[in-house]
């Protein structure tokens, strides 16, 4: 079934990617995604956005007053409490341009709390808060208009089950890679790579090096080359 908006799906995807190993994952998959993709990150794991660099380690919340393990786990990370307040900026934009909905912000942000607060049952919870957090304000500024929309380059794939895109946002904090397969989509964000250009989140990653795109789509792996590209 498809959503009404993909990127809320890209959302629930990459927080059940985060909970415990015997949580269902999405399916297989097929062929499209940007010509050439960025230079390889050399950050560990998920490079955090540029602001979370900021020296205060402050949350946009009074940590006095933390309900959840979560939020308190924010206030205890500074890393983590600058991305709340990252979102929070982004958050006060969407809310404040012309004709926005705000009750439909308003729910859409209390659904995502919700999710975010679930990452206490996550493994890796850390991380899960942290894509969590970027998930949510890279898909603010995407549907608030606040970045154009790179085009999509095709790709041949050696599964052509479902059609399969990446669209890269490289002018966002954080830069992100909207991958959508079939009707499933997800968020993923700039990881370490020796060569070429990785990005992923929690159960999926897509790679390129030397020319091909490596996938693993939430446990579903194929291969994809740039339409028109020869084989070595």
């Amino acid at each position: 079934m498809k959503p009404t908006s993909p990127l809320l799906l890209a959302l629930a995807l990459g927080l059940v990617a985060c909970q415990q190993a015997e949580e269902a994952q999405p399916t297989a998959a097929d062929t499209v995604a940007p010509a050439k993709a960025p230079a390889a990150q050399t950050a560990p794991a998920i490079a955090p956005p540029a602001a979370a660099t900021a020296a205060d380690g402050k949350p946009s919340f009074d940590c006095a007053a933390a309900a959840s393990d979560v939020e308190k786990l924010v206030c205890s990370d500074p890393e983590l409490a600058v991305l709340d307040r990252r979102l929070a900026e982004v958050h006060a934009r969407a809310k404040a341009a012309p004709g926005a909905d705000q009750t439909r912000l308003a729910a859409d942000q209390r659904g995502w709390a919700k999710g975010r607060d679930d990452c206490w049952k996550s493994v890796e919870r850390s991380r899960c808060v942290s894509e969590a957090y970027m998930t949510r304000t890279a898909q603010l500024q995407i549907d608030n208009g606040e970045t154009r929309v790179p085009e999509a380059a095709a790709y041949e794939c050696d599964d052509t089950s479902k059609r399969f895109t990446v669209v890269y946002y490289n002018d966002l904090d954080p830069k992100t890679a909207v991958v959508t397969w079939g009707d499933d989509q997800a968020l993923a964000f700039p990881m370490m790579a020796a060569s070429g250009a990785r990005y992923g989140r929690e159960g999926m990653e897509i790679w390129e090096h030397q020319g091909e795109l490596s996938v693993d789509f939430y446990g579903n792996r194929f291969n994809c080359r740039a339409a028109g590209a020869t084989a070595p």
